[in-house]
């Protein structure tokens, strides 16, 4: 029994790995900069912040924002859910328009009230826009890098995550808040610096997102309504021919949530959104390919991406889950070699490969996003490797959590995060990014 589990293990597990080598290989994407240009006029950029209650956060936003070194013309646009927020007598010092938006249940009503709310002359106005959350902090440079990203031709355009977390003491920074923000170095500099180069639709997030006037014009305002309207984006773009490019040159801070759960609470979000979407879009992406006769990378990636991390994943669990049985089961009939045998082929190997491997992709997108990390001390960036396979394995019991919420249709929200007060957040932000981190044109 032992050895039939090990050899089930061994040849699904290599079967696994031969699937992803392709993907493997857009790893080396993360350590090449993308080519760099600057812009040849200067556009008219909107900023749009959903802020319901928000008021307590916001000032740091607002402060990089006056900041800001471009010198073109841009606007900023805060969405509010009451007309007594506090936020709009903040937003209304830095010359912001506001816009109430009373019946929004999440950020795709806000965000479409806004749009719905602009005249035709008012959304000509602009040539793209950029959704930037309440809590965030932008780089000095980040509206003339968004300028120069819209020289090339894209609808959507993702731009740089650091860790806000890092602006303030030591004290805002845990294990969770840094594995949090290693999360967008896996997702952009190993995943969409290789999907930029391929053509494919990014990962998208929701933060940092820039849109052109045409692609809210062809949208008609913001029809998305999942906890991720973002990942809604990114599969209509497979349907769509969206086009999409992630540009690091441009820098904004996110805050992580410092605590388990907080932490664990936005990725259940998340991945109840990623299966809210799945359920209304990949028939239609099947469907499509079908269609066509052959499957795009983009549909594949978009598919089946996932599938041979899925496999392996799997295909460890079980082989543990039997090595426990087995070795209870050897321990009960008094065979302690067999017992001491199932425990590590079937238990110690397996989750000892399962935590090697994780631990290496934690390491790699560490070292391709390093910039993001300079300011963790060695002490601070070990633990935080050392724990992070576990952050990861723990998505495992979200998403069974996950589906049996939505199987069961229990209520979806978005829940208020803990929030964390900074001095002088948006002057550490200048301090930090620098302006050679982009290069020469080429």
């Amino acid at each position: 029994m032992i050895d039939a589990f090990l050899i089930a293990y061994i040849v699904i597990a290599a079967i696994a790995f031969a699937a992803y080598i392709p993907r493997l290989t857009g790893f080396f994407y993360a350590f090449n900069k993308p080519p760099y240009r600057t812009a040849k006029e200067k556009h008219r950029i909107c900023i749009i912040v959903p802020a319901r209650n928000e008021s307590t956060v916001i000032g740091d936003l607002f402060d990089s924002i006056r900041r800001q070194d471009y010198d073109g013309e841009f606007a900023v646009n805060v969405i509010v859910k009451d007309a007594d927020d506090p936020t709009i007598a903040l937003a209304e010092e830095i010359g912001a328009k506001v816009y109430v938006v009373p019946d929004q249940t999440c950020k795709g009503d806000a965000l479409d009230g806004f749009f719905k709310a602009l005249s035709e002359e008012e959304l000509a106005s602009f040539d793209a826009f950029v959704i930037v959350d309440a809590d965030g902090v932008l780089s000095p440079s980040y509206v003339r890098e968004l300028n120069n990203a819209l020289e090339w031709d894209y609808d959507i355009y993702l731009t740089r995550k650091y860790m806000k977390n890092g602006l303030g003491d030591r004290k805002k920074r845990t294990v969770f808040s840094n594995n949090s923000a290693l999360t967008w170095a896996m997702l952009d500099d190993l995943g969409n610096r290789y999907r930029t180069a391929k053509d494919i639709p990014l990962t998208m997030c929701g933060q940092g997102m820039m849109l052109r006037r045409s692609l809210i014009e062809t949208l008609g305002g913001w029809p998305y309504r999942t906890l991720t309207e973002d990942y809604e984006l990114r599969l209509d773009s497979v349907l769509k021919g969206f086009k999409s490019m992630y540009w690091p040159y441009a820098v904004l801070y996110t805050e992580e949530a410092p605590g388990h759960k907080d932490n664990y609470n936005r990725r259940m979000r998340w991945v109840m959104g990623y299966m809210q979407g799945d359920e209304k879009y990949k028939e239609q992406i099947k469907a499509q390919a079908k269609k066509r006769g052959k499957m795009s990378k983009a549909e594949y990636d978009c598919l089946y991406g996932i599938y041979p991390l899925a496999l392996f994943a799997a295909i460890s669990i079980v082989t543990i889950i039997a090595g426990i049985v087995l070795a209870v089961w050897y321990a009960f009939g008094g065979n302690a070699h067999l017992m001491l045998r199932s425990i590590f082929l079937l238990i110690v190997m397996p989750f000892g490969i399962l935590y090697v491997l994780l631990l290496l992709y934690n390491i790699l997108a560490m070292t391709a996003s390093h910039e993001a990390f300079t300011v963790l001390s060695p002490g601070e960036k070990t633990a935080t490797l050392l724990i992070s396979p576990f952050y990861l394995l723990e998505y495992i019991p979200i998403y069974i959590v996950g589906f049996y919420r939505l199987k069961h249709k229990a209520r979806l929200t978005w829940e208020a995060s803990e929030r964390q007060r900074y001095d002088n957040a948006a002057e550490h932000a200048g301090e930090i990014t620098r302006d050679e981190d982009a290069p020469s044109d080429k």
